[in-house]
């Protein structure tokens, strides 16, 4: 029998073979392909939109943003201006109030297009005059018209457009930063706002790509397939939505009081002040995801507070570290499906009866919800409504098709039973759950165990894990594939005693849908310790074939490359030499050989030691590499001595080229175990067929012409004929 602590947990193990049945998966990924059907044909748009304002107003409130003011236009205060639109002279001198103060940015958030009463020249002059003021725009869209910004401050590229991405349900969740028409692309009024706000901090706006990138944040596009949306327009750069809480309100003073001075600077100084009607005559109202409903009751905001919503969630997320909406991408909305899909297939698969099963999945629910919940409060928006669907589809699935599975499974046994027993063979039968459910006396016999002892027991009560978990995967791919298998493994009977069997499975599915494994056991132990033997033998032919080709690759390595480098050995590089050659020969193209000899390493090595020399060696060798073309050779002489092949030269120039990037780049300290150290270098340069069409003595000449750079001062290179360009040290 299995040890106590086994059968303590066997539930798990249960639980573990009722994981790999095809028919909880199977369950799920239908369940999971249903509900992405559901979800593309966008009729679980608005349920997973009014979840998301669900959550936004579930949200605990934030303190309000103390960067912005705005100075609001009441109906009071168009009583009080006795006109509507304001005239030029009132928003003059409302600016230049408000520029007293010495704030950081002022946005406009009122339609300028047009000279109105009195006072146009004032305010043209306090246009030009102010560098910090922000004008708003409507560009033109399908539906509507545009209004253009005040011609003066679209001269100085100080405006931003004010178009809002308005859902079907009439509510903003989403805030629409660039717009591109054919001659330019535009920004919105909030995104031109915070970046004069943000300029006094040395952050800027930059875009490569498709991102844009604020300081350190990166706003990366809404997709049409976003969070909850499905098919949504996509168009311009649009991001996500994460306002305040509406009763985070803003500081707010009233044009009236602004006019008469009736306010205390202080509070504009340094911040952004927005300026715009918070009149209900002028109906400039949004709802936004914290408006409770659709109908009257519904509490939307105004315009000039959207656009401060807009700028304070760029500001929060650049400087205070607040986080945008964010969405998982496509594929984890798939394994998020699936997984709760089988969640609500596992749970009402396992637990029993019906109405623990139902309480099982009602607080699973409430741990999605929970879920969704926490990972929104981090910024991230996971679909909630889908899985949801999901977890109860499943679980209603299952529950169903558990109903139907009591039928004819005692007839079944009785028909199974009658015709093992004339099999001489050892024969078992199983359930889906892995148990045994007729079994011949011949198996009876070959495991150890009375017939009454295994019945409905499983592989887990009598073999070891190993085993028992290798049987079950056998029998779990014959009940997944429907066609028979056969399998070889290790069988341990209650003796103690190890075998080697083969097992023949496949189904039998009795008229009610039940389905049963039948397995048939034949002893092939001797036959596998014979072809054991066999591929003993032939592992050590093939280890000393290995051997053989690996001690060979070793010879030919160390014939042709330098042991210290790793570069190619004076062989190498005069059988690439001749190949050069022959091929420049044919080509009608020049050749390079530049000798290098290090200027200063007999001093390093004398002063640290030949392993920091040995160091320097190989520094310098992936330098030279690293400079070079992939065609051209690079090859150690010995000693400091380096020799460059560069075939396919076009013109003297670039060799002139090559030489003095190699200078300027040996010429670069070397920082080795934990030293700064110098070295240049000398170099002398031979050239095919201008100075021989022979390879040695290609060779022979650059020598004679590095000894010659290295009587010039060395650290710069001379070419063998010297009439065609000479050349001094490198100055810093």
């Amino acid at each position: 029998m299995a040890p106590l602590g086994f059968r303590r947990f066997n539930w798990v193990k249960k639980l573990k073979r009722e994981l790999q049945q095809g028919r909880l998966w199977m369950v799920a990924v239908i369940v999971t392909v249903g509900v992405c059907l559901l979800r593309f044909s966008s009729i679980l748009q608005p349920l997973e939109l009014s979840a998301l304002d669900h959550l936004f107003r579930l949200r605990p409130p934030e303190a309000s943003d103390p960067r912005i003011v705005l100075v609001t236009v009441r109906d009071a205060d168009i009583t009080q201006a006795q006109s509507w639109p304001l005239s030029d002279a009132v928003v003059a001198k409302v600016i230049e109030q408000v520029r007293s103060t010495s704030p950081r940015a002022i946005g406009l958030a009122l339609y300028r297009d047009l000279l109105f009463g009195e006072g146009s020249a004032a305010l043209k002059s306090t246009f030009e005059t102010t560098p910090n003021l922000i004008g708003i725009e409507k560009l033109a869209d399908d539906d509507t018209v545009g209004v253009a910004p005040p011609p003066t401050l679209k001269a100085r590229q100080q405006t931003g457009f004010s178009n809002v991405i308005v859902d079907a349900d009439n509510r903003v969740r989403r805030s629409l930063l660039f717009l591109a028409d054919e001659h330019e692309t535009h920004r919105s009024f909030a995104l031109t706002v915070a970046l004069k706000y943000l300029e006094a901090q040395g952050i800027s706006l930059q875009a490569s790509g498709t991102e844009v990138q604020i300081g350190g944040l990166h706003l990366l596009p809404f997709k049409s397939d976003d969070g909850g949306y499905r098919g949504a327009d996509a168009g311009g750069y649009q991001i996500l939505a994460n306002p305040r809480h509406p009763s985070a309100a803003f500081k707010t003073v009233s044009l009236t009081q602004v006019l008469a001075g009736e306010f205390d600077p202080k509070l504009m100084r340094d911040r952004i002040v927005l300026i715009g009607s918070t009149a209900n005559s002028v109906r400039d109202f949004f709802y936004t995801a914290y408006s409770a409903g659709g109908d009257g009751n519904a509490e939307p905001i105004n315009g000039v507070e959207l656009q401060a919503q807009e700028v304070s969630q760029i500001l929060s997320a650049v400087l205070d570290g607040r986080s945008l909406l964010s969405v998982p991408p496509e594929w984890f909305k798939w394994g998020w499906l699936l997984g709760w899909s089988w969640l609500g297939a596992i749970l009402s698969w396992k637990i029993r009866p019906l109405e623990r099963s139902v309480l099982g999945v009602l607080i699973a629910s409430l741990g999605l919800i929970t879920l969704c919940y926490l990972a929104f409060l981090a910024g991230l928006w996971i679909p909630l409504i889908p899985p949801l669907i999901a977890l109860f589809a499943a679980a209603a699935a299952n529950t169903g098709y558990l109903a139907r599975q009591q039928g004819e499974l005692k007839k079944s046994k009785e028909f199974l039973n009658s015709i093992i027993n004339t099999i001489p063979d050892p024969v078992f039968v199983k359930d889906k759950q892995h148990r045994w459910i007729v079994l011949n006396q011949a198996f009876c016999h070959f495991i150890g165990y009375p017939l009454e002892t295994l019945l409905e027991k499983s592989d887990y009560d009598f073999f070891s894990p190993q085993q028992a978990s290798f049987f079950w995967q056998q029998d779990e791919l014959t009940f997944a594939s429907g066609v028979h298998q056969e399998s070889e493994e290790e069988f341990t009977d209650a003796r103690g005693v190890n075998y080697l069997i083969a097992t023949k499975r496949s189904l039998h599915r009795d008229s009610a849908g039940n389905v049963f494994l039948v397995g048939v056991i034949r002893d092939i132990t001797r036959r596998k310790q014979v072809e054991e033997e066999l591929r003993r033998t032939a592992a050590e032919l093939v280890r000393s074939n290995a051997e053989l080709r690996q001690a060979k690759a070793n010879l030919t390595r160390l014939a042709f490359y330098d042991p210290l480098t790793g570069l190619p050995n004076r062989k190498l590089l005069q059988e690439r030499l001749s190949q050069a050659i022959t091929w420049a020969e044919d080509q009608g193209q020049m050749i390079a050989l530049l000798f290098l000899d290090l200027d200063g390493f007999k001093f390093v090595n004398d002063t640290h030691g030949h392993h920091v020399g040995d160091i320097l060696l190989r520094t310098v060798a992936q330098r030279l590499v690293g400079c070079l073309r992939s065609s051209d050779t690079v090859a150690r002489l010995g000693g400091d001595e380096f020799v460059v092949l560069l075939p396919g030269i076009p013109a003297v120039a670039d060799i002139i080229t090559v030489a003095d990037k190699i200078l300027f780049t040996l010429a670069q300290s070397f920082v080795l175990e934990g030293q700064i150290m110098s070295v240049s270098t000398s170099i002398g340069i031979s050239i095919f067929p201008t100075d021989s069409d022979d390879s040695g003595e290609l060779v022979r000449q650059a020598d004679q012409a590095m000894y010659r750079a290295k009587q010039l001062g060395k650290n710069c290179y001379t070419f063998f004929d010297q009439n065609l360009l000479s050349s001094a040290p490198i100055e810093d």
